[in-house]
């Protein structure tokens, strides 16, 4: 009875209406019967992408928002729980559940989301079993609606691009305008990714920010990785809709000096996984995953940078990959 409720809501708003926006050059839908919501969230807007229905078939995946509360908790028993994403208190916290009869095919997925680690589930994703249809439950006492939106966005965008050769990924990225070669700053909540961007702001006047948190990698047909900016840049509200070839990959640690060394290709992939969205617990994700970042370890320089919080350190670190 769960699932046929879940298709009939999907299917029966007729009042909803779709908007259409391109990441990364991959088209997605959102179906909602209150389009002011989408509008006021300006970082969508440099996304926005003039289309119909027509060109429903070649959006990647259809998320419908629906306003009347949770599920209730008889429809939560058909999903099992598999894990709780919850390693930093001031991060949102996801707990990840698949539907108790799934197969191969037939998986069913389900993510509630807590603003952060501590706070009650403000709302329920309902994806499934290939991420392409999705249902966004919002609870009723929700203190931030746009909250909700970005992160039911961003969990569908980084499962359903995973077997496209893209990667969402948790990082800071600048663009040296001269060359039009991106690189990326890694690292953990904290670690200074955000102020290690702004030193290369700083040192090089051509320098400028393509994403500030979650940009997207994607590896081409040709082969080449490209970085793209994504409606997602964390606490620096900057939504560029641009992108660049990747020139390099930094995993940052604070240190008393400024040293940049070249990783091996194990410790950059253990560096770039580890940093990449996607739900490693499923093994047909986890391999396309893998083969996203083999190709991409593969073909730009990584290296791990030591450094002080400083401009020299972004003159290290570029010289050292240009060098």
């Amino acid at each position: 009875m769960h699932i046929y409720i879940f298709f009939y809501t999907f299917a029966a708003d007729l009042e909803a209406t779709r908007t259409y926006y391109t990441v990364a050059e991959h088209l997605f839908a959102i179906e909602c019967s209150q389009p002011s919501l989408l509008s006021q969230m300006a970082n969508y807007e440099p996304f926005l992408t003039s289309t119909s229905i027509s060109n429903d078939n070649d959006a990647i995946f259809l998320l419908h928002i629906e306003q009347h509360g949770l599920l209730c908790s008889d429809a939560r028993l058909a999903y099992q729980h598999l894990f709780t994403d919850n390693s930093e208190e001031d991060m949102p916290r996801i707990e990840v559940y698949q539907s108790n009869q799934a197969t191969t095919q037939e998986a069913r997925w389900l993510m509630r989301v807590a603003m952060v680690a501590n706070a009650p589930i403000c709302c329920e994703i309902e994806c499934d079993a290939d991420f392409t249809k999705g249902t966004l439950h919002i609870a009723n006492d929700c203190p931030d609606i746009h909250f909700c939106i970005d992160n039911a966005l961003m969990l569908l965008y980084a499962f359903r691009s995973a077997p496209l050769m893209t990667l969402e990924m948790h990082a800071a990225v600048v663009v040296r305008g001269d060359e039009a070669e991106a690189y990326l700053f890694l690292g953990h909540s904290g670690t200074g990714k955000s102020t290690h961007a702004r030193q290369w702001l700083q040192a090089f006047p051509d320098a400028w920010l393509l994403n500030d948190d979650n940009p997207i990698v994607r590896v081409m047909h040709n082969g080449e990785v490209r970085v793209y900016g994504s409606p997602w840049s964390g606490k620096t509200p900057y939504y560029k809709n641009a992108h660049a070839r990747v020139g390099g990959i930094v995993k940052l640690s604070q240190a008393p000096h400024n040293q940049l060394h070249p990783l091996s290709l194990p410790q950059a992939y253990a560096y770039v996984l580890s940093s990449a969205s996607g739900l490693k617990i499923d093994q047909q994700m986890a391999n396309h995953l893998y083969q996203s970042i083999k190709h991409v370890v593969m073909h730009v320089p990584c290296y791990h940078l030591e450094c002080l919080p400083n401009t020299d350190a972004a003159e290290v670190c570029y010289k050292g990959i240009k060098g």
